[in-house]
Order: C-alpha cells, then sequence, then structure tokens
C-alpha cells in the first residue's frame, strides 16, 4: 500500500449528503416514476419484439436505480443504527421494490401468455440476447404457478400472515433474557458466550439456554407450523407435490445434485468425527456436548493491525490472480471498506454493490485476529464477484444464493491457508486450523442436519401440526444421524433458536450454504492443481453464475457433472488436510 489506510468507507462519492442526500432522494424519485410508467406500459406490450427491447431496457435502468440507492441505505443503516432519517429511507425504498415485484410478476405472466414463436422472436433479438436465460426462466417458472390474480392475492395475503409469523419469531426472541453468572442477557448477547473459553461456564449457559426456550416453546412452534402451512396450502395451489421444488428451482439445481452432494456428506462424516473426538480431548472432556462446539481449543491471540492484513490479503490474492489483487488494492486505498470499531455500528459484515457507480462497499468492524483477517478476505471476495460481472446486464448479474458464497469463500481460503502455512508458533497453526475445522463441522453436519430435521418436518406437517415435543424429537434424530452419533449432549430446542427456520424468503435456508462451501473448496483445488492459469477460468465461471443452471455452469467451465458424487468430494480436500495436519500437532 502507498499510504496509511484509513478504516472508514467513503459514501460521498456515491451519493454526498448521507441521509439527507439530496441526489440519493432524486435518484428514488426518478426510480418511481420509470416503475410508474412501467406499470402502465406493461398491458400492451403484445408481442412486438421492439416494445419488448425497450421495455425491458427500462426496466432494468429502474432495477439500478433502486438496486444504487438500495446499496446506500443499506449502507446508512449499518454505519449508525440510530439514523432515524435513514430507517425512513430504507422503509420507502421496501415499498419501491414491492411495485417492481408487482411489475416483475405482470412480466413473467405476460411472457408466459406468449406463444412459442413469439417467445423465441423476443429472446432470440440481439437487444436481449443476454438476458435470454432470465427470460426463459421468468417463463417457466410462471407457467408452473397459478394465474396472475392470484398470485398476486397470494402475495398480498403474506404480508399480514406467513411474513408477519417472521416478524412475531423476532418480537418473541427480542423480549427473551438468558441468565449467565448472575448477568441477564439478550440472545444475541448470550449466544457469543459459547465461544467462552471456561467449559462450566457454558454448561451452565446451555442449561439456561435450552430452559428459556422451552419456556416460549409453545408460541414458536406455532410460528414455525403456521409457516410450514402457509407454504404447503400454497404448493397445493399451484399444484406441486413436492416441497423441495421452490428452493431447488430459485436455487438452479436438480434433485439428482442435491443428493449426490448429501451423498458425499456422508462419507466425510467419520473423518469429522475423528476431529470432535481430538476436541474433546484437548477440553478434557469424554466427548463433546452441543455447548463445546464453538469452544476455543487454544489461547493464541495474535493481533493483526488493518494495514497489515490488508497487504497480506494483497500479496495472497496476488498470487493466485493479479487482476485479484489489483482489485483489492483499489479498494483499500479508494476506501470502498468500513473497519472501524465504533459505537451505533450494527453487528455483522456485507458486501453490497451499486450497478451504477460501478463499485462495492464492504461493512464489519475489523478486530484485528486472524479471523476479522479471514472476513476482510471474504468480503473481498463477494466486491470481486460484482466486479467481474458489471459490464453484463443487471439481470445476467443476479445469481442464487448457493453460488453467492463462490468468490467469497475461494478468496477466504486463499488467504487462511497463507496464514496456515505463514504461522511458525505450532500453538498459533493448530488454533488456525481449528477454526477452519469447525467452520466443516458447521457446513458438513450442523447445516445437513437442519436440512434433515426440515425434510422430515415437511412431511409430517402434511399430516397436522407437531407439538415442541415432537419438534424437539425430529431435531435430536437429526442432528444425532449429520455429527454420527459422536455428541454427548444435542440441542432439541434448535428448531427454535434458529432463525433461518423462520425466514420467509425461501424455505430451506441451508443446503445452499453447503453447496456454496463445497463448491468453493472444489475450486480451490483446482486452482492449487493447475496454477495462475486457472485464472481466467475462473473469472469466466463467475460471470456466467447469472446466467446459467448450476449444472450447466459446472459442465461449461469445469466439464465437471454435479450430479456425480465424485465432484463433491474433491471439495474434502482442504479439509483432510488440515484434519491431518491438526492431528499430528495435537498427539
Amino acid at each position: 500500500m502507498t499510504k496509511r489506510l484509513e478504516l472508514t468507507w467513503d459514501l460521498d462519492v456515491i451519493f454526498a449528503g448521507g441521509s439527507e442526500s439530496s441526489e440519493l432522494r432524486k435518484t428514488m424519485d426518478e426510480a418511481d416514476a420509470l416503475v410508474d410508467e412501467l406499470q402502465k406500459r406493461a398491458a400492451g406490450l403484445g408481442a412486438d419484439v421492439d416494445a419488448w427491447a425497450q421495455f425491458l431496457s427500462d426496466l432494468e435502468l429502474a432495477m439500478a436505480k433502486l438496486t444504487e440507492a438500495g446499496a446506500f441505505i443499506h449502507c446508512l443503516t449499518a454505519q449508525n443504527v440510530k439514523d432515524q432519517q435513514a430507517i425512513i429511507l430504507y422503509g420507502r425504498m421496501r415499498a419501491q421494490w414491492a411495485k417492481v415485484e408487482a411489475v416483475t410478476n405482470q412480466i413473467a405472466d405476460l411472457l408466459r401468455n406468449l406463444s412459442d414463436d413469439e417467445f423465441a422472436a423476443v429472446v432470440s433479438d440481439e437487444r436481449n440476447r443476454e438476458i435470454a436465460f432470465s427470460l426463459s426462466e421468468a417463463r417457466e417458472l410462471a407457467a408452473d404457478r397459478m394465474d396472475l390474480a392470484r398470485e398476486l392475492l397470494a402475495t398480498d395475503l403474506a404480508v399480514d400472515g406467513y411474513h408477519a409469523l417472521y416478524t412475531l419469531y423476532q418480537t418473541v426472541v427480542g423480549r427473551m433474557k438468558i441468565s449467565v453468572r448472575g448477568e441477564e442477557l439478550s440472545v444475541a448477547q448470550a449466544a457469543p458466550r459459547f465461544a467462552s473459553h471456561d467449559r462450566s461456564l457454558r454448561q451452565e449457559l446451555f442449561a439456561n439456554w435450552e430452559a428459556a426456550w422451552e419456556q416460549e416453546a409453545d408460541l414458536i412452534a406455532h410460528a414455525l407450523n403456521h409457516l410450514a402451512g402457509f407454504r404447503l396450502s400454497l404448493y397445493k395451489h399451484r399444484g406441486w407435490d413436492d416441497v423441495l421444488k421452490e428452493p431447488l428451482a430459485v436455487n438452479r439445481i436438480r434433485r439428482e445434485t442435491l443428493d449426490a452432494m448429501f451423498a458425499a456428506v456422508e462419507s466425510v462424516r467419520p473423518r469429522l468425527g475423528q476431529y470432535l473426538d481430538r476436541k474433546a480431548k484437548l477440553l478434557g472432556a469424554d466427548r463433546l456436548a452441543w455447548y463445546d462446539l464453538e469452544a476455543p481449543i487454544g489461547t493464541a491471540d495474535r493481533k493483526i493491525r488493518y494495514d497489515d492484513a490488508a497487504a497480506f490479503i494483497v500479496e495472497q490474492f496476488g498470487r493466485f490472480s493479479p487482476d485479484l489483487a489489483r482489485f483489492a488494492r483499489n479498494a483499500f486505498e479508494n476506501r470502498w471498506i468500513e473497519a472501524e470499531d465504533r459505537p451505533n455500528k450494527r453487528p455483522g459484515g456485507f458486501c453490497t454493490s451499486f450497478p451504477i457507480s460501478k463499485q462495492s462497499r464492504i461493512f464489519m468492524t475489523f478486530s484485528g485476529t486472524p479471523g476479522g483477517q479471514s472476513t476482510l478476505a471474504h468480503e473481498l471476495g463477494h466486491a470481486y464477484h460484482s466486479y467481474v460481472m458489471q459490464d453484463l446486464r443487471i439481470s445476467a448479474q443476479s445469481y442464487p444464493m448457493n453460488l453467492a458464497e463462490t468468490a467469497s469463500t475461494f478468496a477466504e481460503l486463499i488467504v487462511s491457508s497463507a496464514a496456515i502455512e505463514a504461522a511458525r508458533d505450532p500453538e498459533e497453526r493448530r488454533v488456525l486450523l481449528a477454526n477452519r475445522l469447525d467452520d466443516a463441522v458447521a457446513y458438513l453436519m450442523n447445516l445437513p442436519a437442519r436440512f434433515l430435521f426440515e425434510s422430515r418436518f415437511y412431511a409430517e406437517r402434511a399430516k397436522g401440526q407437531l407439538t415442541p415435543g415432537e419438534l424437539n424429537a425430529l431435531m435430536e434424530q437429526a442432528q444425532r444421524e449429520a455429527y454420527a452419533d459422536s455428541l454427548a449432549v444435542y440441542h432439541p430446542y434448535f428448531w427454535a433458536s434458529k432463525l433461518h427456520f423462520y425466514l420467509t424468503s425461501q424455505p430451506f435456508y441451508n443446503f445452499p450454504y453447503t453447496f456454496g462451501y463445497l463448491f468453493s473448496a472444489a475450486l480451490y483445488a483446482r486452482a492449487k492443481a493447475e496454477g495462475p492459469a486457472f485464472a481466467d477460468r475462473y473469472v469466466a465461471l463467475l460471470r456466467d453464475t447469472g446466467s446459467m443452471k448450476a449444472e450447466d455452469l459446472v459442465k461449461k467451465h469445469l466439464g465437471e457433472d454435479l450430479t456425480d458424487d465424485a465432484f463433491w468430494k474433491q471439495g474434502f480436500e482442504v479439509t483432510y488436510s488440515d484434519l491431518e495436519q491438526f492431528l499430528t500437532l495435537t498427539e
């Protein structure tokens, strides 16, 4: 780096003035007016190819303006949770996107009603060729749903029904208190204590944690039962008999791919069991309990300066791709990153992109730890994914959840692998290895347990509502299977404590994470084998993530078959290497 880096981002180059920005409001007003106009024009589209080309171009312009404004507002609400004006703008933004969604639903219905020849004329037009996949996908999805009027009615009813159940869940969790050593903590405050070095504290916390969820179990079970009931009723009216139809379609994969991935995951469980057994020994336990899974195994606490982390990331990125390194250096030097530790910032991290400015912004609070360095690399990976797609039409930049973590996890693997390689202190190295193995346990045991539970829950829910006791039994059974019965204590109330079961954006908010983790690891193994020559192929793959099904993407760029579990087993190479090193260091 040529100069000392700043820990705060620069938002003024996007819209000057923060939440009081007149340019921001102008952009939102322009988008609003354009969406209103599009709503009026949509009905008269017919089959005219020129009319479709102009309409789709204008729709993407409206989406770009709203995405630009929405990303900015997201940054404002994250950097200062007390910015009331930003919160008001966020509410307006949600209303604007609801109008866009209504237009896109209308367009999908119009595409469905075109004859095959008329539709072929629209997508083969050179002005629409780049977004042909997204248009075809929209038409296919619309053809598989109810008529437009009933779909819009279902969407309206969901606001105060289906989506309101998620809000109810948040309200219940928000009022809960968990006692820890005389302190009354919120759920968000208590959860990080499971990473304490003190096992007796973790044990006490877990007992109180379970008791707190048990106290609210009746109400939370009602929410979960009715969320699933709404989905099952909607699917029935659409003529769907498979609860996985929606999540598979949203993630652009086939059932055979999902089955192959989980078959591969099942084969790795005994090896991960070796790690859990060794971790138990290091913690002084016969077998791990659920409350030990996040426990640290060492005391290495090397602090890393932000500038040093940035330099290390750029250097390691450069070993894979000079373009990736240049991109990261530009992000650091031009203040794309908000990393300062200060009051009123929201927790967590994210990367958001601005399609008009062709920039990204990364939000985090840099902790000065190896984990903080990895998080920084992870978010830069997300930003790079947006960067390599920035010249594409906005509809061709929309990739599914299972592919969203590809570039981020890949970038994180580059940096965390280099950190392990550079660690000279055995204690530091084993802590770094344990961190990655804990991630493997989460992706290859915890998330599959959630999938098992949710699959069985929907099968039972189709017969009737489940009691908290029945949900507990399903949850513990799924955990025992996914963890190969290697734990001494399980978490039966996990169905209540895990927010992801209550998200209404899509069901099965679990397997896409495992997919992304293994897919990135397989790409990393390929990159190591092929060296720098892989970089161009990697970028080409990223550019296509919004324009084809996952199976076609992998066949085109890697010559591999996602429905063969052999592909997924390539993703275990990093885990096996980490495990062998860890077992040797802890003998």
